[in-house]
């Protein structure tokens, strides 16, 4: 009942509304990029007006919500009018005058920066990373967001291995990973971000804590919401191929059809990779066990069954910009996965011939449509279904050695392994899934700056697994395992004290139920009889929360959240996932946290050629039952294959983040950011026993609490050729030293780590062509990740891109 007071309050305040304003900012500049001085630019029919100074820069201040005409005068030019639907606090427009005397809006800064400042403006703790620099070099969309204030990618190896998110000291399924919106488990291990090229992405929103009402769900440590290119207004085609170090090959290609007269639109893309991962190890879990049991540690080898390979095709029809909807596609997504897996968990035990398959064919619906019916009545659909199936396979009994070789006893015997297979017995684990999943938002705009929403998600996935090498009757069985939750979000958006104030306040109802069936085989009265162990459970829950932003002064803006988050299990760490080395906890909790978030955002200020912004942030979260993976606590077991989610108890993460980009001209770009927390383990008694644990206000184990990165890029026009471009770039990252076990051993602490790359990109003068080179860890450094596992050394990678835009 308090909390619907506070709702209510809040709603009484907040309709105290005052006139809706924005500021337009921005640069008057030639084809060339040479700024337009003395240039008079006027909203049409008022006297809001603004004359561009020596670096053509001018400011509209107060511009009343609605249609406007911007009237731009120069003597270099005839009069020109710009017509602008004016609907949010502020725009970055630059107004471009080409040599025929020809005006127009900047549309890469109309909507790549605009965008971008708005979403980081809104008081949510957000980095939008754009990615249109990436998507011509040979980068993939995971080392993008490594280099990202505040995320950590946790990869067990090479592409194609296992993959975490670490958001500020939150990892795991806690933090949500979207397409468009839609969780990306729906559509499958065999697509997912080791091979959406960033060339498919239009940008990549990273959510730190609280989330929009668009992305709203049971996740409590953030999400990545990855947005690919829906760009309408020309037809095109783009393609480009790479090949670099350890036989990594990739390629993809996308297009874009749309009939003006009809709206009729088309979407296509796909994209293909491939490598070996048969990098170099020397690192101390990398060893050779001679025949009389000596190890031999730090021992140089290769990787030697490690290869990937993943097949996606993205397919979509509809129409946009029509009468009766904004955007509506039918959508059919096709994937297929090869992944040779090389060991568990750890690198203790080598593995030969355990392999995963996946494949997926998911089918979508999308509607979009503003002022449905009523002005201001506003309603989006996602639908997506989804026909999953993994094979793993794990027959091959012999024991193997780093070097790739079976080992041999004192008689040169081969060595069986303890159970017959490379991990436990032998199995051909066959899992179907089917997942639905449906995202629904219908929004109100009651007046200019205040909107209602309703957000519902509704998830479930129908999943059997069967091991074909097991024959029980007429079936091979082990389990059948549902789940489904239904997520309720009401959100109220207003923006308040002339533009300055934005806030976002919300309540959220979860359900969630699991049924699991699992049946085995026991003998009885000398008969082999099946027997079905049946589960069945049902929670509900509630959490609520409120972001805001306040323009402090006009390049200074405070932000703040905070939020009671709930988080259901999902079905790997219900069920379990063979795939991922992962066994079933069906009896593990919810997890529940208390997430607050407080930060500020200054600039961009330029001062002659120069631009500088900075942003930091300031988090804090409680979690209890807090869902992760079970770490060693034997510091004498390396060998560790399998691991299994569990629910820690009482946890903390405070910390800090910020990042620093500084810009000359448009030629010089120079950014560096840092994140550190401590992540501690806050249960100080055992509820069962009432003894103190042992590792009470001990940092977590496994999670990499201080990061940072740095980037600089330089840009050389017309060097080679005339309206060319040449791109250098260089970026450093930095992991300090973690354990990754409970227990004090200088063993299990993952020593510090520095990662170095350097690229380069050349523009030919039509734009059509663009080819890239990078080395990757310039160094050849030792670098580690997940328990740790040591990832790839130097690499060397060359790519062509090729674009054919107004077809």
């Amino acid at each position: 009942m308090k909390h619907f007071c506070l709702t209510n309050l809040f709603l009484l305040i907040t309709t105290l509304l005052f006139a809706q304003q924005s500021t337009i900012t921005g640069k008057v500049h030639l084809l060339d990029g040479t700024p337009v001085s003395k240039a008079t630019v006027r909203i049409e029919g008022t006297k809001i007006v603004s004359v561009s100074d020596d670096q053509g820069l001018y400011k509209l201040e107060q511009v009343p919500y609605g249609k406007q005409t911007i009237l731009v005068t120069s003597v270099e030019i005839k009069s020109k009018k710009l017509p602008l639907e004016v609907n949010k606090p502020t725009y970055d427009l630059h107004i471009h005058i080409d040599p025929r005397g020809d005006i127009s809006l900047d549309e890469v800064r109309v909507q790549g920066n605009s965008v971008k400042r708005q979403i980081e403006t809104k008081g949510f703790a957000v980095n939008v990373i754009e990615t249109k620099e990436a998507s011509t070099r040979n980068i993939q969309t995971n080392e993008l967001l490594d280099r990202t204030v505040g995320v950590r990618v946790r990869q067990s190896g090479g592409l194609g291995s296992e993959v975490q998110y670490n958001l500020n000291g939150m990892t795991g399924r806690s933090v949500g990973i979207f397409i468009d919106g839609i969780e990306i488990s729906t559509y499958g291990s065999s697509f997912n971000l080791n091979n959406i090229p960033p060339a498919m992405i239009e940008r990549i929103e990273v959510y730190k804590g609280v989330l929009p009402a668009h992305l709203t769900g049971d996740l409590l440590g953030g999400a990545i919401n990855i947005v690919l290119k829906k760009g309408t207004s020309t037809n095109n085609l783009s393609a480009s191929i790479s090949y670099g170090s350890f036989n990594t090959s990739q390629a993809d290609v996308s297009g874009l059809y749309r009939n003006p007269k009809s709206g009729f639109t088309t979407r296509v893309s796909g994209s293909f990779l491939n490598t070996d991962n048969d990098y170099e190890i020397w690192g101390k879990f990398s060893k050779y066990i001679e025949p009389n049991g000596v190890v031999q540690r730090n021992y140089r080898t290769k990787r030697f069954f490690d290869g990937y390979r993943a097949l996606s095709g993205r397919f979509e029809a509809g129409f946009t910009d029509v009468k009766w909807a904004d955007a509506f596609f039918l959508g059919y997504n096709i994937s297929d996965s090869y992944n040779e897996i090389q060991h568990g968990q750890t690198m203790g035990t080598p593995y030969m011939g355990r392999t995963s398959e996946a494949s997926a064919n998911v089918l979508s619906l999308t509607y979009n449509k503003k002022d449905l019916l009523i002005p201001g009545l506003g309603l989006s659909t996602n639908a997506v279904h989804s026909f999953r199936n993994t094979n793993i396979l794990d027959t091959v009994p012999w024991a193997y050695n780093w070097d790739g070789q079976i080992r041999l006893d004192l008689n040169g015997n081969p060595i069986r392994t303890l159970d017959g297979a490379q991990q436990g017995k032998p199995s051909m684990t066959d899992i179907d899934r089917q997942v639905t999943n449906i995202r629904t938002n219908l929004s109100y705009d009651i007046f200019s700056g205040h909107r209602l929403s309703v957000n519902h998600v509704f998830y479930s996935v129908a999943r059997k697994d069967k091991n074909l090498l097991i024959k029980d009757g007429n079936t091979g069985i082990n389990s059948s395992n549902d789940l489904a939750k239904n997520v309720i979000s009401f959100n109220y958006e207003a923006q308040t004290l002339n533009n300055k104030l934005t806030t976002n306040l919300f309540y959220k109802i979860y359900q969630q139920s699991i049924g699991s069936n699992i049946f085995r085989s026991i003998i009885e009265n000398d008969q082999t009889v099946i027997v079905k162990d049946e589960m069945k459970d049902n929670r509900t829950n509630t959490g609520y929360g409120l972001a805001a932003s306040y323009r402090l002064f006009d390049r200074v803006i405070l932000l703040a959240s905070a939020e009671r988050a709930v988080r259901m299990p999902v079905d790997m760490e219900t069920f379990g996932s063979p795939e991922d080395n992962v066994l079933a906890n069906p009896g593990i909790s919810p997890e529940i946290s208390n997430n607050y978030n407080a930060g500020f955002r200054l600039g961009t200020y330029q001062f002659d050629n120069h631009k500088i912004s900075l942003g930091t942030n300031v988090f804090w979260r409680n979690t209890k039952d807090r869902i992760m993976p079970k770490a060693n606590e034997l510091i004498n077991n390396q060998e560790i294959e399998l691991t299994q989610y569990i629910n820690l108890g009482l946890s903390q993460s405070v910390g800090f983040e910020g990042e620093l980009t500084y810009a000359h001209k448009d030629n010089l770009t120079v950014m560096f950011n840092f994140s550190k927390f401590n992540s501690l383990f806050k249960q100080e008694f055992d509820e069962s026993t009432g003894q103190k644990m042992t590792y009470y206000n001990k940092q977590i184990p496994n999670e990499p609490f201080y990061t940072m990165n740095g980037n600089v890029h330089y840009r050389l026009d017309n060097l080679i050729q005339k309206s060319s471009q040449l791109n250098l770039f260089y970026n450093i990252g930095y992991v300090a030293p973690f354990s990754t076990v409970w227990p004090d051993s200088e063993w299990f602490v993952t020593p510090a780590q520095y990662a170095q790359n350097l690229g380069m990109s050349y523009v030919f003068p039509s734009k059509k062509i663009i080819l890239a080179l990078d080395v990757k860890n310039v160094f050849n450094a030792e670098i580690y990740d997940n328990f740790g596992v040591q990832k790839p050394g130097r690499g060397f990678y060359l790519k062509l891109n090729y674009t054919i835009n107004n077809i």
